[in-house]
């Protein structure tokens, strides 16, 4: 197969691209300044605003805003809190600054991308509606093509782009998550991120293009499964050829190559081409573990994918070509463990909220890496980031980094059947999005029954919560899934549960052996009313809950999923009472050895088998929480090598609970 030399190599990538596991030669960012228009919580709807193409016209548009950062923060240059009722941007675009928009007369077509706008988004193109879509933290595109004159392309026309983002703060059924409904923060809950929150960007793309890569890896099969979807079917044959390899340009060596036929408009299929890739070094002992994806030894293979004209015995011209990458392993559990690449696994793992008090949700390509290099620097091999869908970029350097991920949603807080139908039909995407990470190990529909506060009593909830669940797996069997993160389990692969005692003996009297651990585990009955109660008083298990597949309830592992929040403010002028956490510590001295006692703990139980891992609250200070291990600008609150030695295991503090 013939290389080809303009693809980038996407395993070392720079970080900055939106999709890094589509990566094409050529891609225009549209961040930056655009014209903004806030309209206030109770305000009527402005009419029109869509159809200005004047940008020096400002009625409407009389604010700047920084894309990608939400109007809320400082970073946008804006720094209102609402709450709004609308928020309507607004830009110019001329094609000779698109890279690539030279091609557009020529059958090309040009694509807009939208990382994530929340919550409903609403596209015009020169005045025209090009896309719709819901979902505040899922992506989505706008074809523009057919409103360009490709036969007299002006490359010098400025064409005007607008989005409307409705974003209503008071609404519960929406997936919310940490974003209060409150004008201030309380308790806790964040700032609010509205409107367009990660990049917005352009591409131009041949006339059937690579749309979606989806890979698995079935290493008893020692075979890498490729699902491709295009953006049309073609009408003339075609075919896509892909090669995996390891190594860099002039030291390549080729894992893996084939090439197959495109579904044709009178097959089965579509726009949808399934390739299997035999990789006979994943049969080989030490040639095979030189190849699999692991925290100490994170290998990322990568690929090409080619769209070629013609048949696949006579390939002919290139049609699209991208740039990918996938890492190879398996993700399981079983007789009471977890499991990767068929091997047992334990987690050092910790919260990260994914906010920041300049910027909010979102994040810069740079801060997303550093946030990454953190947490390995830290000493943890994973990270729940919480009620967050986090930017795939962030995704990517954990992959690069050896850091297994939870992937969690933001959760709405009500139980209506709109609530169900946003959160599923957002969920749904997001797995689609994510499921090729080799980083991500874990779903997590819901969190602490937000959304299904009554699903121990209420039949329909748990209902809701186990059809997630399914669902999930029906789009991606290859991981566990969390069905209800914490407490009241219905479907889980693995037992979670949320635990913030401050003392370390206690979490040690509670999972510190594998009988206590089973203590927990189990279904409630009359006889024995209080037992398998967690320390929040929510049963682990809720009665009458299904659960998928044939794993007994022993044999599901347990962990940890959140305990410690040990409040410290060095250095703080914050007024008594407007921090808070779970515990808090005095000094220096104190911070260490609660965290010592705490994390200690947690690390006993885990080596005793009560535990298979924990996720400790929290990673950075936010807002009104005070219980990060770092400050909100990510200041180590001790140094770093003694956190990571307390992270690790290599030191350790005093178990006994006492608090001077």
């Amino acid at each position: 197969m013939a290389e080809t030399a303009h693809l980038p190599r996407a395993s070392a990538q720079t970080g900055e691209h939106p999709r890094p596991q589509l990566l094409r030669e050529r891609w225009t960012d549209l961040d930056g300044t655009w014209q903004l228009g806030l309209v206030p919580a109770g305000a009527p709807s402005p009419r029109g605003l869509w159809r200005g193409s004047d940008l020096t016209q400002r009625a409407g548009f009389e604010r700047d805003v920084v894309v990608p950062y939400p109007p809320e923060s400082a970073a946008s240059g804006v720094g209102e809190q609402g709450p709004f009722a609308e928020l309507w941007y607004r830009r110019g675009l001329r094609l000779r600054d698109v890279a690539g928009a030279e091609a557009l007369g020529e059958g090309a077509r040009l694509v807009l991308r939208f990382g994530a706008v929340d919550h409903g988004a609403r596209v015009w193109f020169d005045g025209q509606l090009v896309a719709e879509h819901t979902g505040g933290q899922t992506p989505f595109s706008a074809d523009v093509t057919e409103l360009l004159d490709a036969d007299q392309l002006d490359l010098d026309l400025e064409h005007v782009l607008v989005v409307r983002a409705v974003d209503d703060a008071r609404d519960p059924e929406l997936p919310r998550g940490k974003q209060d409904w409150h004008d201030a923060p309380h308790a806790i809950w964040y700032r609010r991120t509205s409107g367009i929150w990660q990049t917005v960007w352009a591409e131009v793309v041949p006339a059937v293009s690579i749309e979606h890569l989806t890979w698995t890896t079935d290493l008893t099969g020692a075979t890498v499964h490729l699902v491709a979807e295009l953006s049309s079917t073609p009408v003339e044959p075609a075919s896509l050829a892909v090669r995996l390899s390891l190594g860099a340009d002039g030291d390549e060596r080729v894992l893996a190559e084939a090439v197959v036929a495109v579904p044709g408009p009178a097959e089965r299929g579509g726009p949808r081409v399934e390739v299997a890739l035999a990789v006979p070094l994943l049969r080989h002992g030490q040639e095979r573990e030189a190849l699999l994806w692991s925290p100490e030894h994170p290998h990322l293979v990568d690929a090409q994918v080619r769209l070629l004209a013609g048949s696949p015995s006579s390939p002919g011209d290139e049609l699209d070509a991208v740039a990918s990458y996938l890492g190879m392993r398996s993700v399981g559990v079983g007789a009471g463990r977890l499991m990767l690449n068929g091997t047992p696994r334990t987690l050092r793992s910790v919260l990260d909220q994914g906010w920041w008090p300049d910027t909010h949700l979102a994040a810069s390509a740079e801060r997303l890496r550093t946030e990454a290099q953190l947490l390995a620097d830290l000493g943890f091999d994973s990270v729940r980031i919480h009620q967050k869908v986090e930017d795939p970029r962030f995704l990517h350097w954990c992959d690069r980094l050896g850091i297994t991920v939870w992937a969690e949603t933001a959760n709405a807080y009500a139980h209506t059947a709109r609530a169900v139908s946003l959160l599923t039909a957002e969920w749904l995407e997001v797995v689609r999005r994510d499921a090729s990470h080799p980083s991500v190990v874990a779903w997590v529909p819901l969190n602490e029954s937000w959304g299904v506060q009554d699903v121990a009593a209420c039949a329909g909830e748990r209902a809701y919560a186990t059809a997630l669940a399914a669902l999930t797996r029906a789009l991606d069997p290859t991981r566990p899934v969390i069905s209800n993160d914490g407490w009241e389990h219905t479907d889980s692969d693995v037992w979670t549960v949320h635990d913030y005692t401050d003392s370390g003996q206690v979490l040690l009297s509670r999972y510190g052996s594998p009988e206590a651990a089973a203590a927990l585990v189990g279904v409630p009955s009359p006889s024995s009313p209080s037992a398998r109660v967690t320390a929040n008083g929510r049963r682990l298990r809720v009665a009458g809950g299904a659960r998928g597949g044939d794993l007994p309830d022993e044999e599901r592992p347990l962990v940890l999923s959140e305990f410690g929040g040990v409040r410290f403010t060095p250095g703080s002028s914050a007024p008594e009472g407007a921090t808070w956490g779970y515990s808090t510590a005095w000094d220096a001295d104190d911070f260490a050895r609660r965290l010592g006692d705490l994390l200690g703990a947690a690390n006993a139980c885990v080596e005793a088998g009560g535990l298979v891992g924990w996720c400790y609250t929290q990673l950075a200070d936010t807002l009104q929480e005070a219980n990060g291990l770092v400050t909100e600008d990510r200041t180590p609150k001790l140094p770093l090598a003694q956190l990571r030695g307390l992270v690790t295991g290599e030191l350790t503090g005093e178990l006994t609970g006492e608090r001077g």
